[in-house]
């Protein structure tokens, strides 16, 4: 899908009508695109796991958010607190001092954004300045406000399938069936939204890769995706550059492939997510992953067999891929949030 932008004053309290001369119509729109969003990562963090520190300054930020719309992509997702495993958290307010101006002058450009907070104190504030999305990977469960935010807003929000913060998902990474329970657990998510209030065409679900999971259940999870899409939401997929990614290209040594040379297993997971269903795709490197769906697109938009239940995962077999010589790694789940 491709935007044209929106003003920041069409974004105050979301009337439905976008510009005539986008492809998006509505906010209804942009939560029912038939065609793949591509969402741009932007961390203005110092710590996150793969660009942590490079666009803590504003006008790096800025130029980098803008570089992204340019590659091709639909949202940029700004966010000012890392989740990857261990993080300690940050204040809301220094969480908010390191978004809001990233956020207005991205708007004020006419780029739409999505924050990525669990707080809603700080979604608030940046909804206020132009937001146009709230990316929470709790789902709603570290602040039970967050829900009278986005329904007030009337915006999309992305509910990601979340069991806690970064400092303690190593030991919360135990499933029975990890795709029968994180999709029971989203349904559980999605129904208290809908109850406080927030309409079902704003609702997003996103499984979460990474947080309080392993690289079997990553792997899982990405071969079962459909089950995911079945529950009628759209479905945000997020592998970009995720250790288990680096775990599965590990050298011979068993040592894993550095965050860099990751982005051609990226664009791979994007392109067979999106094929199995996925409504949107959340990469660093948005060139790559945009250019690999207009091919997808060109030849027809392929679609992969819709799974009719549980089944083993085809997953990499090999040590490295499923954790490597790091068993305890396999086993608590430090995969990571790597946000």
């Amino acid at each position: 899908m491709r935007t044209s932008g929106v003003p920041r004053r069409a974004l105050a309290r979301w009337p439905e009508a976008l510009p005539a001369n986008g492809t998006v119509g509505s906010v209804t729109d942009l939560v029912r695109a038939e065609t793949p969003v591509v969402m741009g990562v932007l961390n203005v963090t110092p710590d996150s796991f793969s660009d942590g520190g490079r666009y803590a300054d504003l006008d790096a930020a800025v130029a980098h958010g803008v570089r992204l719309r340019g590659d091709g992509a639909d949202l940029i997702d700004v966010g000012g607190e890392s989740t990857r495993p261990g993080a300690e958290r940050v204040d809301a307010a220094t969480e908010t001092a390191r978004v809001l101006p990233v956020v207005r002058e991205l708007s004020a450009a006419g780029i739409l954004v999505s924050i990525d907070t669990s707080r809603a104190r700080v979604a608030e504030a940046v909804l206020a300045a132009g937001a146009y999305v709230v990316n929470d990977v709790s789902g709603g469960l570290a602040d039970p406000d967050m829900a009278r935010v986005v329904r007030d807003a009337g915006c999309p929000w992305v509910l990601m399938h979340w069991r806690g913060h970064s400092r303690g998902m190593r030991e919360l990474a135990t499933y029975t069936d990890v795709v029968a329970d994180v999709r029971d657990e989203l349904s559980r998510r999605v129904d208290a939204a809908l109850a406080a209030g927030v309409a079902a065409d704003r609702i997003i679900v996103d499984p979460g890769l990474g947080f309080a999971k392993t690289a079997a259940h990553n792997w899982a999870l990405s071969a079962r995706l459909p089950e995911l899409v079945d529950l009628g939401f759209p479905v945000l997929f997020g592998a970009s550059r995720k250790s288990y990614l680096g775990r599965l290209l590990a050298d011979p040594a068993g040592e894993p492939r550095p965050t860099a040379g990751r982005e051609a297993a990226t664009v791979a997971t994007s392109v067979l997510a999106v094929a199995a269903g996925a409504w949107g795709v959340r990469v660093h490197d948005v060139r790559g992953t945009a250019d690999a769906l207009a091919v997808w697109s060109a030849t027809g938009s392929p679609r992969l067999a819709t799974a009719t239940g549980p089944r083993q995962a085809t997953a990499p077999r090999t040590a490295a891929a499923m954790g490597g010589t790091r068993p305890a790694e396999a086993a608590t789940g430090t995969s990571g949030g790597d946000r």
